[in-house]
């Protein structure tokens, strides 16, 4: 017959299936144990003398923890249901729901997409590494997350900066598991190595521009992607903040023209931008467009399909460099702005930095603009070293 386990504390009791079973005729009822001297028997008291210790352990832990020990709290333990031993799935999930709550005050949507999707990317690593839907926070180690970042860069197609952008919000997960008061023995990510590579940023030169902005396409999709990726190129918005923008944000400036007055969807930072005069045919253009699109005043397609638009005009065009929507936003700071002489600080503030660090990873300068300060600097030259032959002249 199954033999049940009952514990009790202060009169209050809890009893479960050990899914051990005994003989009734060979049970000793007071001392709860098998009786007889045979090897069953023997073997049976070996594993309910093995619950009882358990117990007690559970049971002083509880009261040196708390200074009282519940019935409940002690079966789950010796179950495995420990209450206080939650799994990494669990804590991505409780953060990922207390970051939506911040969208549109602290952080953005585009932000919280991306813990979404690093969450994906750790259940399908458990599942294809360990054949696991979870594990526990105690079994993340160092080996552990170079198994997720060799997952990331083999499996998933990511570049080593990339990977590490997965790996940098995993870090921001497991810092929310320590300061809900989780007790972590030990930091895994103490030896783990962040490292970045530097990138060549792909920009257009005046000349590829224009080649672009002039192009007749022969069908609609691609004239409508043309335009939008050379707005682009003229105001240094990111592609989320061309798809939201609106009326509201086009205003008349102190200098009476008309300027964009936005904030970044990524950050909430301010971005003013005036308005050049190829942007503003191209809003006039799409006017009519409006009403279709809610308000918006551009009809921008999806960043995955404007990308992909993007590289065919590229082919038409004989351009041989990847186009993205990001490359017309490196080729606003690099080609229209820099290299026309804005300084970096402007430049910083049109594109809605918090630092000028980060502009100055966009920030190329063309050899073009190196050149013609060099001719400059050159004429400079010359021309003292003219008057200091010519002292009279």
């Amino acid at each position: 017959m199954p033999i049940m386990i009952r514990i009790t504390i202060n009169g209050q009791a809890t009893q479960f299936n050990s899914k051990l079973e005994g003989d009734p005729k060979l049970w000793d009822t007071k001392l709860g144990r098998a009786t007889g001297r045979t090897a069953d028997a023997m073997n049976l008291n070996r594993i309910l003398d093995g619950i009882r210790t358990k117990i007690d352990q559970y049971y002083n832990a509880e009261l040196d923890a708390k200074g009282y020990a519940l019935p409940e709290t002690i079966k789950n333990k010796l179950q495995g249901k420990d209450p206080d031993r939650k799994s990494l799935m669990e804590f991505f999930e409780m953060h990922n729901e207390q970051y939506k709550l911040r969208i549109g005050n602290r952080t953005s949507e585009t932000t919280s997409k991306r813990y979404e999707l690093t969450k994906n990317r750790m259940s399908e690593f458990l599942r294809i590494k360990f054949n696991v839907s979870d594990v526990f926070v105690q079994e993340i180690n160092y080996m552990f997350l170079e198994h997720f970042y060799s997952y990331l860069c083999n499996h998933c197609g990511c570049s080593n900066n990339t990977a590490m952008k997965f790996m940098q919000r995993f870090r921001t997960v497991f810092n929310f598991i320590v300061n809900t008061g989780y007790d972590m023995k030990v930091d895994p990510f103490a030896n783990f190595r962040f490292h970045t590579q530097k990138v060549n940023r792909e920009i257009l030169s005046q000349e590829e521009i224009d080649k672009i902005y002039q192009k007749k396409f022969s069908t609609e999709r691609l004239n409508q992607v043309r335009d939008i990726f050379i707005f682009q190129t003229y105001t240094g918005l990111a592609y989320i903040d061309v798809y939201n923008l609106t009326e509201n944000e086009i205003r008349l400036a102190y200098d009476d023209q008309l300027w964009i007055m936005t904030e970044r969807e990524k950050t909430g930072e301010p971005v003013n931008v005036p308005l050049l005069e190829i942007p503003l045919a191209i809003l006039d253009k799409y006017k009519k467009t409006r009403e279709k699109n809610n308000g918006k005043l551009l009809p921008v397609s999806t960043n995955q399909k404007m990308n992909e638009y993007l590289k065919e005009i590229a082919t038409i065009c004989g351009i041989k460099k990847k186009l993205s929507t990001h490359v017309a936003r490196h080729t606003f700071a690099t080609t229209i702005a820099l290299a026309n002489g804005v300084p970096l600080e402007s430049v910083s503030k049109m594109l809605g930095h918090r630092s000028i660090k980060t502009t100055q990873i966009y920030a190329k300068v063309l050899d073009k603009k190196v050149s013609e300060d060099m001719g400059n600097l050159a004429k400079k030259l010359n021309d003292k070293k003219s008057v200091r032959k010519n002292p009279n002249k």
